[in-house]
């Protein structure tokens, strides 16, 4: 009889650290950061120069691997069409209920052309670790897991900067509970 390999020996996570911190099979280290973005085609043509020029300085001045994710999903509105619909029923001025109504066909032709989505926004930090040997090897990882922590300290400064929110992921279920939702499966 043939073994077939788990999903977790495919996966390339070895430990989850807390702080959004990962480190892979191959001895990297990555922390995960969420970043909340603003609606840059709301800013007036001054504020837009001025993050475009904040998020340039960044780009020259961030000296660290890094990589940004987004993942995008499709919003499911039937819930909220229909709550909309349960507080029709106890309506009883024509306008608000002509308005409801109008509303909802609108949600429903929204979300029939695949035009409601909900976007997140990720940045990864990325450290390998140099001349990693066994004796060294604990003290190596502290001071990578401090380094990628002071690397975070410096990208919230930058992109903050930019108008965007920074979240640190605070424990090791968070970090697993995104990286489950980058591997398809469905989160309740």
């Amino acid at each position: 009889m043939k073994f077939v390999n788990s999903v977790q020996e495919w996966l390339p996570f070895d430990k989850f650290f807390n702080n959004g911190i990962v480190k892979l099979k191959n001895n990297v280290y990555i922390k995960l950061v969420k970043i909340i973005p603003i609606n840059f085609n709301l800013k007036s043509e001054l504020e837009k120069n001025a993050i475009l020029n904040s998020y340039k300085i960044f780009l020259k001045t961030f000296n660290s691997n890094i990589q940004i994710l987004i993942q995008s999903s499709k919003e499911n509105l039937s819930k909220h069409i229909s709550q909309i619909k349960e507080k029709n029923l106890n309506q009883k001025n024509e306008n608000i209920l002509k308005l409801s109504n109008n509303y909802i066909q609108f949600i429903e032709y929204f979300n029939q052309q695949k035009k409601s989505s909900t976007k997140n926004f990720y940045i990864l930090l990325k450290k390998s670790p140099e001349n990693l040997n066994k004796e060294i090897k604990e003290f190596e990882e502290k001071n990578i897991i401090n380094n990628l922590n002071d690397e975070y300290f410096v990208l919230k400064e930058c992109i903050m900067r930019c108008g965007n929110r920074v979240i640190e992921i605070e424990n090791k279920e968070q970090i697993k509970t995104i990286i489950k939702s980058f591997l398809g499966r469905e989160q309740k």
